[in-house]
Formats: C-alpha cells, sequence, structure tokens
C-alpha cells in the first residue's frame, strides 16, 4: 500500500488510517456474522435452512418475522402478512381487479424470501418441488413473477409446516465443496479477524 503513496506523509497516513479502520470494520462484521451463526442453531432455523437458496440472513430474519406460526391460519396469511399476495380492488359486484403484491409488512423479510427463490430458481440444479412449481409461471411471464410467487409459496409452505422438512437434493460425496467456507476463511485471515 505504501509504495503508490510515495513518500508524501500525509499519504502515508491516510492510508494507514484506511486500511485499519476497514480492518476494523471487517472484524466486526465477522463477528456479527459469527453470532447470527449462533443464533441459527436455532431448531426453527435449522429447519429453514434445510431450504435449497435459504441462508443464515434469510432463515434468521424469517423466523424472527413469524414469531409463532400458529396465529395464520392459511399459508396465504403469511403471504399476505409480508405483502407477497397482489392487491384486490372490489367494488360492489362488479368489478375484481387484481393488481401488483401490496409490499405491506417487512421490507427486509420480503426481500430476503425473493432472492432466496431467485437463487433456487437460477443456482439450485437438482430437482425441487417450489423450483417445478415456479418454473410454468416463469415460461409465461416476465423473470420476476415466478420469483415473488416462489417466495410467497416458501414463506407460506414453511410458516404453516414447520414440523415438516423440506426434500431437497443432497451433494453427493465425490462432489468438491467448501470453496466458498475457504474463500471466507481466507479473506478473514488477510484482514486480521481470524481468532
Amino acid at each position: 500500500m505504501r509504495a503508490p503513496a510515495g513518500n508524501d506523509p500525509l499519504t502515508v497516513e491516510l492510508m494507514d488510517a484506511m486500511v485499519s479502520g476497514r480492518a476494523a470494520l471487517w472484524k466486526q462484521c465477522c463477528r456479527l456474522f459469527d453470532v447470527v451463526k449462533i443464533v441459527v442453531r436455532n431448531d426453527v432455523c435449522q429447519r429453514f435452512l434445510a431450504i435449497p437458496g435459504v441462508g443464515p440472513v434469510t432463515a434468521l430474519s424469517f423466523t424472527t418475522a413469524i414469531d409463532d406460526p400458529s396465529r395464520f391460519r392459511r399459508s396465504r396469511d403469511v403471504a399476505a402478512y409480508f405483502g407477497l399476495m397482489s392487491r384486490r380492488r372490489q367494488s360492489d359486484s362488479t368489478i375484481d381487479v387484481q393488481g401488483r403484491i401490496s409490499k405491506a409488512g417487512d421490507a427486509d423479510v420480503r426481500r430476503a424470501l425473493y432472492e432466496a427463490a431467485s437463487g433456487l430458481m437460477t443456482r439450485f440444479k437438482c430437482a425441487d418441488k417450489v423450483k417445478s412449481w415456479g418454473q410454468p409461471i416463469a415460461k409465461r411471464s416476465c423473470h420476476r413473477k415466478p420469483y415473488v410467487a416462489m417466495a410467497s409459496k416458501l414463506g407460506g409452505d414453511y410458516a404453516r409446516a414447520p414440523e415438516r422438512r423440506h426434500v431437497l437434493c443432497r451433494r453427493s460425496r465425490g462432489q468438491p465443496g467448501g470453496r466458498g467456507r475457504r474463500a471466507h476463511d481466507k479473506a478473514r485471515k488477510l484482514l486480521g479477524a481470524h481468532r
């Protein structure tokens, strides 16, 4: 870092302050992520993590927002709670218009469910019942509609059936894995955030 800064003491001091500030920020970020991983060890979060495309942040935000799944009678109620159901405008007995999603409720959970559905649809290569449910929607509409529909289905199905485990395609023993973990550990060591 000091080679591009040259011999200017002010520039060197600024660069040192920025690098040490970034390292401290990264260390705190890694600490928070470790806390999230500890909290996610909850049994309910673990069941949600078994769904492909769902990570620890999505599982934690969904579980804390739902709180008690028994308060929802139907899975559609969960989707409506997070604003993933379409708005309906009705006038007396003549017109019933369905519009865009209502976007009511927790925007962070809605965003996390949308990202999980997007990851399930685009990155997960094995057969999955939610993915196969969303593929016909993707063929007949734009790319966002199936993600919203799948996010609604993910949230609703999971909240209404917490005792049922989601069936997913597991990695075979011959496939390599853990590249993301190794890259994460390498980044932590480079920035001095390892323990």
